[in-house]
Parts: structure tokens; sequence; C-alpha cells
């Protein structure tokens, strides 16, 4: 069952990462934008904006960010609502858009409005960034309609040799390209992988990557389809194209794999929607993922921290 996009749409950028490709993604969609974030600075001229104070704290920790996210959520609800689909953009690695994801989402559910979410995953030397992203997924893609992750670690993991400034910016022209696929492709209901390749290769080196990349996020027998956007596919040979046909339809079950080259880029390689169902590496960020929610006491309400003003004073 795939996911449909309703106008009018919203783009929602969360942070300094989640905004940047917000700016990007509402001119390529032609729809309102919204920028959150605990830094003016991340806020653009002309585009309405959300600032989410900690107030004289210089350097805030995630729960601040996510209780002052709460402080500020009336403002946020008034600003998404009339909105039929929000497209919401956060960079789960980094401590404004792990502490403002859960929130914001929660108020798309509670709102009733068709969410779908791009986030992206910390490398794997960032430790202390684990565990905190991959609470906060879990959290995104229970609101969301439709959710679509990319790996940051995966993709170095296939490219050793890339700097994260060269990950940062691959993995943003990978996510901009479904963005504006979203209007005529169809997107699943599921977990979406999204994996990538670097620049410079030849097309089946780029699917060969693609692939390597998605399988270290989830195992074969869990995905059930798969979008294959062939970048710059006008510039490619047609036995190529067809070459790289066979060789996905052989991998991923023909009856489940769908091809697109609509991007008329001048560079040549392959970007690759997956759906998942079942369990997938970023499961294991959270130890005790594993607990269903029904059993789970404080799930109705993420880890936050409020200034409850008690007055309590040191007894000698």
């Amino acid at each position: 069952m795939s996911f449909q996009v309703k106008e009018p749409v919203l783009v929602v950028g969360l942070g300094g990462a989640g905004s940047k490709l917000a700016l990007k993604a509402k001119d390529s969609l032609n729809s309102d934008c919204l920028l959150i974030s605990n830094n003016s600075k991340d806020f653009a001229e002309d585009v309405p904006s959300v600032h989410v104070s900690t107030d004289s704290v210089v350097n805030p920790s995630m729960q601040l960010i996510r209780g002052s996210t709460y402080n500020v959520s009336e403002e946020i609800k008034s600003k998404i609502s009339g909105y039929s689909t929000i497209v919401m953009m956060s960079n789960l690695a980094g401590k404004a858009g792990s502490a403002m994801a859960p929130v914001v989402s929660e108020m798309c559910k509670e709102t009733d409005i068709g969410l779908v979410s791009f986030a992206i995953m910390p490398f794997k030397y960032e430790k202390d960034r684990i565990f905190n992203s991959g609470v906060s997924l879990k959290r995104v893609r229970e609101n969301s309609e439709c959710t679509v992750v990319l790996d940051n670690d995966s993709l170095l993991e296939s490219n050793p040799d890339l700097t994260p400034k060269a990950c940062y910016d691959i993995a943003n022209s990978a996510i901009m390209h479904v963005v504006e696929s979203l209007a005529t492709s169809e997107i699943s209901h599921e977990t979406n992988i999204l994996t990538t390749s670097k620049e410079g290769q030849d097309i089946e080196d780029s699917l060969r990557d693609s692939l390597k990349m998605l399988y270290e996020n989830a195992p074969p027998n869990a995905v059930k389809r798969s979008m294959l956007y062939v970048v710059g596919g006008s510039n490619i040979p047609v036995g190529v194209l067809n070459s790289i046909t066979n060789l996905t339809s052989g991998i991923l079950n023909e009856s489940n794999s769908q091809i697109d080259m609509t991007s008329q880029s001048e560079e040549s390689k392959v970007v690759m929607l997956s759906s998942i169902q079942g369990m997938t590496k970023f499961d294991k960020y959270d130890p005790l993922g594993m607990i269903p929610q029904e059993d789970t006491l404080d799930w109705s309400t993420p880890d936050c921290s409020i200034d409850c003003e008690l007055d309590l004073y040191q007894l000698e």
C-alpha cells in the first residue's frame, strides 16, 4: 500500500541540517515551508519559523531542547494546521533533530495530517548519538504515514575513502531525488531505506554499492519492494539500462521492483528506495527497543527535561 501525497503540502525542517534540506525541498515541491530550531542562525529570510528557546543555556542537552519544543507546541500546531501533507526533514544524528522529530511528528499524528518523514542516521563512530537516534527514529516511524531513512554509516562503510562532508552531500542529493519524485512515484507506507553511491562511478558499480548499502541496513528477506531512481537516465546507453533492470529484477523480485528515469541530471548514478518489513539495524540502537510498545510504561511522552521551578532548600 502506497502513501498518497495530497495538497496543500508543507515542508518542515528541524535543526540546522533539516532546515537546509527543507529550503531545497520547498523549491522542488513548490510548497510552503516551516523551519523549527533552537538556533536562530538556521532560519532564512521570508520563511516562517519557530524558535525553540532554551533560555540562558548555551549548550543545551537533547532532553532540554525536546522539553523546550513542548513549550512552543501551540505555536507549531497553529502553523502546521490547514495542510493535508507534511514532509519533515530531520538529521537524527544531531541534538536538535533527534530532540524535535518525535515531538513534531506526534503533533502531526494528533492533528490527523499525513506525514512523510525523512531521517538521516549517524555514523558508527558517533557513539554518543546512536542511542538517541534509535529512540527518536522508533517514535518517528510510529507517528508517520511513511518514513524514509538514510544511514550515513552504511554509506561510509561502502566508501571508506569518503569524508564526512562528502557523505552529507551524497545523502542530501539522494534525499532530494526522492523529494522531486513524490508527485510522480509511489512510496510505501512501511519504513523505506534510501541507498545510493558516490559520484564518478559507472552505473553498474553504483547499483552494486546501493545494494551493499541496503543489505547493511536490513536482511534480504525484509526487502518487500524497491524503486530504482536512475539519475541521468537519458544519458545512459539503453543496453546498460536493460542490464541493470534485469539484474535488479533478479535480485529484488521482478514484480516488486520499479525503475524511475525522470531525473534530468547530468551525473549518472543509482538512488534506490526500498520498503522494509521487519527488523532493521536501527532497532538495535536502543537496547530496550525489543520490548513491545504495549509493554512499555513510559512510551506516551518522550524523554525530556522540564523546569519544574521547585524551591527545594538544603536541610542542614
